[in-house]
Formats: structure tokens, sequence, C-alpha cells
């Protein structure tokens, strides 16, 4: 099965970004801060969140009023907000209570019920029996608004209307990642595949979704959209057409606003995923791998008060007035924090000032320090030291950033993922990668046994550094120090680093050592591989063209450097991160699945997704880096690669596919067949095939 190459430069732009854009990585004082104004609109929505989920709906309407109070002059918001505090009240069943909820009836929820939307009143009417049945009556005709259900749809309904009003939309990657994966999935469901990635794809991205944020009544009287606009829509984020109507009608017609609208819909679990990004960052040399535990630092959080949506007046800065004394036992109490109107009781008061103390200052956790690296020998240790010395990853490792960690949003995570969330707090040595345990015998390392995790880390990452410079023979005489075994195993990897190597030296005008090279390696391993001749013959080719940068035109060494990596590590028995395999898999079904699909993905640019394809490799030797993902999959994945194949293929090798698409020439039947039959692409193309291409013989056969 042919892969996708993955151009991990772009990965790294965009985690970089990421780590940037959340807050996840430190910053020296001389660089510009990040793009703090998304930053804390995303903040200040988790907070939102928690607090409806935890039923603290008066800390949330203090938020909403502070940061965004535009948003609560819909009267549809307004009048869920209010039904759920009048719930939460009875809830908390105390007479006191009782009298807040009958008070909160009166004066909120019964003027809000007149003209919120047409069903309110009807609603507002059916509410009031949860005076008469309990909360714990599963059958009682209120069980539904009594359920803590109602709670989460709220939050994340709010959170969907939250996220446009402020335009506080999550990093592009984040956006990518769920659009993969989600492609992935029903990819691998329709070919019949067992994805090889299905552990961590499930816990990353659930299958929860927000409610979908609802257009002002005024949006609702439109002009009709493209039927391109709304399939495409529907069939990226997987929608019906009245879904994909609605979410245009929320965007204004905006369908790139409306595709960042849905994919945030999606939730990930935000631990886990941190986990992923720094275990890659760590990899990679992006991020120092001791780094991490160190004691975070409190910040106030300060909203622009110049956003779209923020409250312009002195009020509306999250800096106000509050008396905060750290007790000894390190929690942190805040007084003299007031809302608007009176609180029912202290619990609500408290639950608000919490909050809102949250949301100005950054949260503080203990510091974690742990042992990074594991014991050993002396002489161990020394020759690990000595290695990475000839190395060039040591004046490399002042440039890494530090990574901080979600330190001013602890507290809120999925449900899913607290267990994940603890593995957050283990070593680097565990965290950072799945180390295997390495195998008793002199075939793993002939040399130095490098038993230090960081050392490991800093011996790959010195070699990445020297294959992305062009250094091919230092790096061949490193590995073979490490392991002599290693490119004998390797073989395409030697070939690879010895074509870099003649490539430099003709570049160099030092053809004889270059023809040394070709006789000496070149030639001898494409004798016994003959999927390499036809790379060779390209190699020699530089030859006819001295005077041009052979080396700097032909080779992506990022790329070679990449795959020295993560073959060598793997000797080392260090794992190449999970997010690699992620990206392998899904930009690779991503690919597939258009091909069925006969058309380009309209989002892939928005995504970035097209940069994380461009690892053009002209002289390289191929390399199928998607052996494992094959043999991961079940034996349905040959028919799917077959079928997936022969619909884009250009040989000829199967008819039928090859003349449906001369068939199918025509958009709009396309689109007819979908929208009538509401069918994916793919389905509305064979039948199409079938009938040549008629949209309305297709119509009338499925309905006969």
């Amino acid at each position: 099965m042919e892969s996708t190459p993955v151009n991990w430069e772009a990965l790294d732009a965009l985690l970089i970004d990421f780590a940037k854009s959340e807050n996840l990585i430190e910053e020296d004082s001389s660089a510009p801060s990040p793009s703090s104004s998304s930053y804390h609109s995303r903040l200040l929505i988790r907070h939102i969140r928690r607090s409806l989920h935890t039923g603290a709906i008066d800390a949330a309407v203090h938020l909403l009023r502070l940061h965004a109070p535009s948003i609560l002059t819909d009267h549809k918001i307004l009048f869920r907000l209010h039904k759920q505090k009048f719930i939460e009240l009875l809830r908390k069943g105390t007479a006191e209570d009782r009298e807040s909820a009958i008070q909160c009836l009166r004066t909120s929820l019964a003027p809000c019920a007149l003209d919120a939307y047409p069903e309110a009143y009807e609603e507002f009417k059916h509410v009031l029996l949860a005076f008469i049945y309990d909360k714990d009556d599963n059958t009682s005709p209120v069980a539904n608004e009594w359920s803590e259900r109602r709670r989460i749809d709220l939050a994340g309904y709010m959170s969907s209307m939250l996220r446009a009003h402020l335009n506080a939309y999550d990093p592009i990657f984040s956006m990518a990642l769920r659009y993969l994966i989600s492609i992935h999935r029903v990819y691998c469901l329709r070919q019949g595949i067992t994805s090889p990635i299905s552990d961590l794809t499930e816990r990353l991205l659930l299958e929860e979704r927000d409610p979908p944020a609802t257009p002002q009544d005024i949006l609702y009287e439109v002009p009709p959209f493209d039927e391109v606009d709304i399939q495409a829509l529907a069939h990226a984020v997987e929608l019906t057409r009245q879904g994909a109507i609605d979410s245009l009608r929320f965007s204004k017609g905006d369908l790139f606003l409306a595709f960042q609208n849905e994919l945030c819909r999606m939730r990930l679990d935000v631990p886990l995923l941190d986990q992923l990004v720094r275990e890659y960052c760590v990899y990679r040399g992006i991020v120092d791998s001791a780094s991490g535990k160190q004691q975070p630092i409190s910040e106030p959080v300060k909203f622009n008060q110049q956003d779209p949506g923020y409250c312009s007046s002195r009020d509306c800065s999250l800096e106000i007035d509050c008396n905060a004394s750290k007790h000894s036992d390190g929690e942190t109490s805040v007084t003299n924090a007031q809302m608007d109107g009176s609180p029912e009781n202290n619990a609500d008061v408290t639950s608000m000032r919490q909050v809102d103390f949250e949301v100005r200052y950054a949260s503080e956790l203990t510091s974690i320090h742990e042992d990074c690296s594991t014991s050993g020998s002396q002489q161990h240790e020394d020759a690990a030291a000595l290695q990475r010395s000839r190395l060039p990853g040591n004046g490399e490792r002042s440039k890494r950033k530090r990574w901080r960690g979600r330190y001013d949003d602890n507290s809120y995570m999925p449900n899913a993922s607290l267990e994940e969330h603890s593995k957050q707090e283990h070593s680097i040595s565990t965290v950072v990668s799945t180390i295997s345990k390495e195998k008793q015998g002199s075939d793993k390392l002939s040399v130095h046994d490098v038993s230090n995790v960081e050392d490991r880390y800093e011996i790959l990452l010195g070699m990445k550094e020297l294959a992305s410079r062009g250094m091919a023979a230092e790096a061949v005489q490193e590995v073979n120090a490490i392991d002599p075994n290693f490119f004998a195993q390797n073989s395409v990897l030697l070939f690879q680093l010895k074509q870099v190597e003649f490539l430099k030296l003709v570049s160099s005008g030092d053809y004889n050592a270059a023809l040394k090279v070709a006789c000496t390696h070149l030639g001898p391993l494409a004798s016994s591989d003959p999927a390499l001749l036809k790379p060779l013959k390209e190699t020699l080719l530089a030859l006819l063209r001295p005077n041009e940068d052979a080396l700097g035109n032909a080779l992506p060494l990022h790329a070679l450097a990449a795959s020295l990596q993560v073959a060598v590590g793997r000797r080392l028995g260090v794992e190449e991160p999970q997010l690699m395999k992620i990206m392998r898999a899904t930009l690779y079904t991503h690919n597939e699945w258009f091909k069925l699909q006969m058309c380009k993905d309209r989002f892939e640019g928005l995504l970035r997704i097209d940069s994380l394809k461009e690892a053009n490799t002209p002289f390289l030797a191929p390399v199928s880096m998607s052996k494992s993902y094959a043999d991961s999959c079940t034996n349905g994945s040959s028919q799917a690669t077959v079928s997936s194949g022969t619909r884009t293929s250009e040989d000829g090798s199967s008819p039928t596919q090859v003349s449906s698409r001369d068939v199918i020439c025509d958009e709009g039947a396309i689109l007819k067949v979908m929208e009538f039959l509401a069918l994916p692409r793919a389905d509305a193309i064979h039948l199409l095939a079938q009938y040549n291409g008629n949209a309305e013989t297709v119509i009338q056969q499925i309905f006969a």
C-alpha cells in the first residue's frame, strides 16, 4: 500500500503555532506574546462552560455580562439560562432556595418566556411541573429537565455561540486534526478497514459534539445557498442537508466560517492532545525534554477591550478589585467580588468568585520535580556523553522551547480524560515516549549501551541534525558507531544517505570522490535491490549538471533526517511519537477518500493539509512508510486499496471505473443525485455511471 509522505517541517510549524496559541510553551521576554485576544477568549469560554457544567448559572451569567454582554440580548439564550437557574435552585432542595426559585420565576423566567421564541411559553409552563415531581423520579414528565444532561447541552450550546461571537476559534492544527480523524473514521468504516490507530483516535476525538449555534430569527430570511456549498459542508463534517443549511445561515453564507464552526463543535480530549503534542515536540527537538515540571508563574489574564462583543467600560476589565490571600496550605481565597444582582446563597457566591478569580489569574500548580533519567553505570554514561559530544545536537539544545503546560486551565478536562490527565504528571521517561524494553543480546546495541533516556534523545537529535545539514558521511559514521548492523537491515536508508554524499561531492566539483561513492556503495546497493536502479540513474544525471546545486534541488534533507531518526530510534528502543502515526494514517486516508469522491478537498488549504503533503522526493529511493499501516489492517484493506486505486488509475486497469469517469462530467448531475437521494458523493457517482450520467434516470429508477 502506497503512503502519503508527510512534510514534518510543515507539521513542526503547525505544532509550534498550536503550542504558542494555547500558551503551552514559554517564550523569552523579548518575544511577542501569543495571540492573547483569541487565547483569553477561549479561556473565558472554557470557564463559562465549566460553570454551566457544575450548575453555577450565576457565575456564568456574571462572566457573560462582563465580557460578552451583547450575547445576552438574545432572548433565546437568556430564557435557557433563566430556566436552568430555576432548576438548579430547586435541585438544592432547601426552603430558602425554593423561595429563590419562585423569585427567579416571577422576575426573570416568566417575562423572558413571553418573547424568547414561539415555543418558550409552553416550555415555561412545562417546567413548572418541577415543583411537583421530584428530581429522582425518572418517570416524571420533567425527568429531562432534572437531568444533568441539560447542563452539558447548555454548556456546549453556549460554547458554540460564544466561539462565533468572540471569533475564538481553535488553532489550525486542532481543527485539522479533528477533520483528518473524522475522515479517517468514515473511510475505514466505508471500506471495511480496521484502523491501526483506532485506540488513539477513539480516545482523542470524542463522539459527542457541542450543540450547533442557532441563527437569530432575522437571519432565516436569506437567499438560497449554492448547492455546491451545502453538499460540501454536509459531507465534510457529516451533517444532514438541513443541518448544513442552518450552519450556513448562522455564518451568513460564509462557507469557510460555517466549516470552522462545525469543526470546533467536535470535542477533543485536551489533556491527551497536549500529551501527544509534547511527546512529538520533545522527539523533534522543539521542546527541551527536561522542561514542563517547573513552578508555574501566576499571571493576570487581561481581556482585550477592543474585541467585538466585549464591554468597553472600565468595569469590563477582569482586573476588578479583590482581596486575595494565600494560606499556608496553598489554597487561595477571594473576597469582595460582587455580582450584578443578589446571589441566592453563599455557595453561588463562592462559585462565582472562584470562576472570576480563575479567569483573572492563571491557576497555580504545585511544583513537580521528577527524575527524567534512568541510572546506569558511570562507564555507560561517559560513553554516552562522549557520543553526544561528537554530534551537533548539543549546541541546538539552548534553542529549544520550555514546555509550560495548561497551568491556567488545569481544572478543565472532558470526563473521559481523567485517567489521561494523570498520566501527564509522569516523568519524561514515560510521558514523552513509550520506551520498549531492550532485548537481551548483542543485536540491540553493540558499541555504546546508552541506558539514559535523555541520552538517547540527544543522540537521535544529533543524528537528525547531521542528516538535515547534508552531513551524510558523518551521519553514517555515527550510526555505525552505535550499531554496526543497522544498515544491513536498512539498506534503503544507507542508499539515501550515500545519495546525499554523492550529490554533495558533485556540487563541490569533486567528481572522482563522487564516482567512488557511487561505485563503492550506490552500485552494490542497487544491484541487491532492483527498486533502487531508477533512483540511481536519476542521481547519476547530476554529473551532467555540474553548475547546478544538485544537493539543494534534488533532496528533501529534512524528510531523510526524520526517517533516519525514526529508524535509529527504534534500534535504541525509542518509538516514534504517536502523533506521527496518526498523521501518516490520516493523511493517507484523506488522499484515498477524495480519490473516491473524484474531487479536490475544498478545505485542505484552509487547514494547511496541503502543506503537510508537500514532501517531494525527486531523486530519493522510494520507501513505503505505510508498510506497518498495511500490515496492521485487516484483509479488507486490500480490497479497499484496489477499489480506490481502480477509480483513479491512469493505465486503464479497470475499464468500468475509467469509463464511468468519462461519463460523469456534469457536476450538476452529481449534486442533483446527492441532494435528492441524500447520498454521499462516491455513491452518487457510482449510480450515475450505471445510467450514463443521467441524473433523472437514476432518480426515476430509485423511486420506481
